[in-house]
């Protein structure tokens, strides 16, 4: 019964870990001002993968996350793949979804795909990692530190690699406007990280008591 529940567990968290990520990749694209700096609206739903990632640390081991990082990752190449196909089909004349409006969406250039699935990866492996060291120095205690902590570390590297990949490396971003969006985005990271504490202890209850009832 305790396996079967954790199967369904894994299950549930890996699909709203992987539908947010998909969704943050498809929608980061789109910049907006935060104050008078642009930044991604990619970042969204990122508190949610956020979220899910630390739980699915907790519950499921380095290795569970690991894995489901590779996959999603994978994943993410394969829908842009997929629109890279849907973009080179011709659209109906007058009917649906124009060609250019289809493509001013969805045809996001290479380097921004290379860019959101290197910081997909990259800031994952280093939450993983993070998460696990504080973990295996402080036990069952000090979720928050493990939980925020590995966020705080791992969005720094992922606010700035996207961005330098994507628009810093292709010249659509001089260095000041790089850095100066890169750490708004960042700041907003930690802010959402932070808030989300007593989320991530009401989850830990919630699931705790979802495994062992009736155990």
């Amino acid at each position: 019964m305790l396996q079967t529940k954790k199967e369904t567990l894994y299950i549930i968290l890996a699909g709203i870990f992987i539908t947010n990520a998909i969704v943050a990749e498809l929608i980061g694209g789109k910049l907006i001002y935060v104050g008078s700096v642009p930044m991604s609206v990619g970042i969204l739903p990122w508190p949610v993968v956020f979220l899910t990632t630390d739980l699915i640390n907790e519950y499921f081991g380095e290795k569970g996350v690991r894995k489901l990082s590779f996959i999603t990752a994978g994943l993410i190449a394969y829908c842009f793949m997929l629109l890279l196909l849907a973009i080179n089909i011709p659209a109906v004349n007058g009917m649906g979804v124009a060609d250019n409006a289809f493509n001013a969406v969805f045809g996001q250039s290479m380097w921004i795909i290379i860019g959101s699935i290197t910081a997909f990866l990259v800031s994952q492996l280093i939450d993983i990692t993070i998460f696990h060291f504080v973990k295996n120095r402080t036990g069952k205690k000090m979720l928050w530190l493990r939980s925020t902590g590995s966020t705080v570390i791992s969005q720094f590297f992922d606010s700035f690699i996207v961005l330098g990949i994507a628009f810093w490396m292709t010249g659509q971003m001089d260095t000041q406007t790089y850095i100066s969006s890169g750490l708004t985005g960042y700041f907003v990271k930690l802010g959402i990280a932070i808030l989300l504490t007593p989320l991530i202890y009401l989850a830990h209850a919630l699931i705790d008591k979802y495994i062992h009832k009736n155990e």
